[in-house]
């Protein structure tokens, strides 16, 4: 009879206070990695599956793809199989339309690398310098 007093905001339904579309890049990334294992394709070398960003709205689908492959050669392989894969995602994602999937290079290993590499060089330098001050006094 009374009215229940409201509690505070909703989570939108999600389970673990995640957006809906965060929960579906993760299950993405689980369903694109195993179904890439099944590939038996050279082509790809040793493709690993960096990420998934979906759009709210699911019209996209963009899959963030590291490999020691070169990366137009990676990109082609995978436009092939794409068929495949979103295929794969339609069997075991329970989603009324499977996003079309974007593959795209994730550079963010190269750039760490980078990053590493400068500062090597700055430790070295570094450690020469404290040699030539040491070696002054």
């Amino acid at each position: 009879m009374g009215r229940r007093a409201a509690r505070g905001p909703r989570s939108g339904g999600s389970v673990r206070g995640y957006q809906r579309a965060d929960r579906l890049n993760e299950l993405l990334v689980r369903i694109l990695a195993e179904e890439l294992e099944r590939i038996d394709d050279d082509r790809l070398g040793f493709v690993t599956v960096a990420g998934v960003e979906t759009d709210q709205d699911l019209s996209i689908a963009r899959v963030f793809l590291t490999s020691d492959v070169d990366d137009a050669d990676l990109l082609k392989a995978m436009a092939e199989h794409r068929p495949r894969l979103q295929r794969a995602i339609g069997n075991q994602a329970r989603v009324r339309r499977v996003p079309p999937l974007t593959f795209m290079v994730d550079d963010t290993v190269r750039s760490a690398d980078r990053i590493e590499e400068i500062l090597r060089g700055l430790g070295s330098a570094g450690a020469s310098e404290i040699e030539i001050a040491s070696e002054e006094e």
